[in-house]
């Protein structure tokens, strides 16, 4: 099997992303050689590759689908927002500068040229190429500059699934509406549909599916049901409400609970970091975004972000930040990991994300932190007492002076601060390393008071990522039409079916005479 095609959503978080990392996992379970792609992504979840450059977590996570080490040729354009307008440019791995949208016109070309052939060598050295989109194909004020949907699919010549959140609401008019606003060169590309998170008897949704294929030519690849036990990575701040539970809380092995609140930060980067916390049985991690979620809560967590200052500020306005200094006096534990740890430090000098010099921190951990224009991007290996740990780092902060004791020694060098309670790392996955964060939760219980919170001995963070992957898998398998796949791939046809004449969808008045497929098809408007 040789071929390649584009997965994309109506919507941002419509899917897009599990859909690829689990038609990724199932072809590789049946030996394909297959690499996932997308060529621009927005988000704030990044990760360091073995090659040193930083790409979107969602590729990483497809990429372990597929059985690969994270590479920057699976993502070579990523952008990081730090503000409503700005972003950081991200090229094949490295940080290039930071761009609003008329910036972001002037590279086009340039980004076009390496997307197109980063994706050419990919399909030189596989047998599949899964692709990712971005946002939504519908997107048309973006379609002069878009690289990663109908520009990349036109460009590639590559077939288009359409995946879209029945969960959302109004599915088949987002299917429906996504094809027809497209021109009808784009429109020649869409090949199938596939509706994601479905609850009840497919039986029920059936008429419409079959109307949808009828009004557009197009067949609904399947119907891919809500899983309760799937929660893997989120791509985006979508999946990081606030008051939302991270993952299924399982009962606890002991007679209590160890709850822990998670800020959920404006610009909240890597916010993947407290997964490995929900792996836990007992473990109940919810996101929050008021002060008064942090009373009661065993554990505050005060994650990374791409806008630390201005995050910063966030804490103040809305008290959490005062609600932090009291926790830390009256010694109940907090987490800060990257941006989150700089805020808790005493002094903040940043010329160079927001650009306002020097800034009071928290002042909970003895630390300063100055902002370089270079960023470090690693993968760290070292010792947390005594213990094995590992992990990556994404800053441009480092720590210039630190008054507390470091957490751990990572290359041969201190890093992280303890303060009673209080840790904080730039690392990131650091909580991934079992024995580390087994170790670290008895001593987050004994300082919270829960005497009854007994850890278990026998999770593993990286088996449940692949259990996750493979439960994708067998979602595809039992509900897409993997054989019409599988022709997309190697024919780029789904099925048979004729392609819609586009003028009849591009023609709204025409749909009252409620035309079937075979008049649309003999030429008639």
């Amino acid at each position: 099997m040789r071929g390649s095609l584009l997965v994309a959503g109506t919507t941002s978080d419509a899917g897009k992303s599990v859909v690829v990392a689990g038609i990724c996992r199932m072809l590789t379970r049946r030996g394909v050689r297959v690499a996932p792609f997308k060529a621009q992504n927005m988000s704030n979840n990044s990760v360091v590759t073995l090659d040193g450059g930083e790409i979107g977590r969602a590729q990483a996570l497809q990429a372990r689908a597929c059985g690969l080490e994270p590479s920057v040729r699976f993502n070579p354009v990523l952008l990081k927002p730090g503000s409503d307008r700005r972003s950081q440019l991200v090229v094949q791995g490295r940080a290039v500068g930071t761009v609003g949208a008329e910036d972001y016109l002037h590279h086009r070309h340039e980004l076009r040229a390496v997307v197109a052939a980063e994706l050419d060598a990919l399909r030189a050295d596989f047998d599949v190429v899964i692709c990712e989109g971005a946002g939504s194909p519908a997107e048309i004020n973006l379609r002069a500059t878009d690289l990663a949907n109908m520009g990349l699919a036109h460009a590639a010549r590559l077939p288009v699934i359409l995946v879209g959140d029945i969960d959302r609401g109004g599915v088949l008019a987002h299917l429906f509406g996504t094809l027809a606003i497209l021109s009808p060169a784009d429109q020649a590309s869409i090949s199938g549909f596939v509706v994601n998170k479905f609850r009840g008897a497919v039986e029920l949704l059936q008429p419409g599916l079959d109307r949808l294929t009828e009004l557009t030519g197009r067949p609904v690849l399947g119907v891919l049901p809500y899983a309760e036990d799937l929660w893997i990575d989120a791509e985006d701040s979508l999946g990081t409400l606030a008051d939302a539970p991270v993952g299924r809380p399982q009962p606890p092995v002991g007679a209590e609970w160890l709850t822990v609140a998670a800020i959920r930060l404006p610009r909240v980067s890597n916010s993947t970091d407290i997964e490995a916390l929900a792996c836990e049985p007992g473990v109940a991690v919810r996101w929050v975004s008021d002060p008064s979620r942090l009373v009661g809560a065993d554990l505050v967590v005060v994650p990374g972000s791409k806008a630390t200052v201005s995050d910063l500020r966030w804490l103040h306005r809305t008290g959490i930040a005062a609600a932090l200094r009291s926790r830390a006096a009256a010694g109940g534990p907090i987490l800060g990991i990257c941006g989150g740890y700089q805020m808790l430090g005493t002094r903040i000098v940043d010329h160079v994300e927001s650009g306002e010099g020097a800034v009071g921190g928290l002042g909970v951990l003895d630390m300063t932190t100055e902002f370089a224009e270079s960023k470090v991007l690693r993968r760290s290996v070292g010792y947390a007492e005594g213990i094995a740990v590992s992990g990556y780092e994404i800053h441009h902060g480092r720590v210039t002076r630190r008054g507390d004791p470091a957490w751990m020694t990572i290359d041969g060098a201190p890093e992280g601060s303890v303060r009673g309670s209080i840790w904080g790392t730039h690392l990131h996955g650091l909580l991934e390393s079992d024995d580390l964060r087994r170790s670290w939760l008895r001593a987050v219980a004994a300082a919270a008071g829960r005497s009854g919170f007994v850890v278990a001995e026998d999770v593993s963070v990286a088996r449940v990522r692949a259990a996750q992957l493979d439960l994708l898998a067998d979602l595809i398998e039992d509900h897409l039409d993997v054989p019409a796949i599988e022709r997309l791939l190697t024919t780029g046809k789904a099925t048979d079916l004729p392609t819609l004449v586009t003028d009849a969808i591009a023609h709204p008045e025409h749909m009252d005479r409620r035309l079937t497929l075979s008049t649309w098809t003999d030429g008639s408007p």
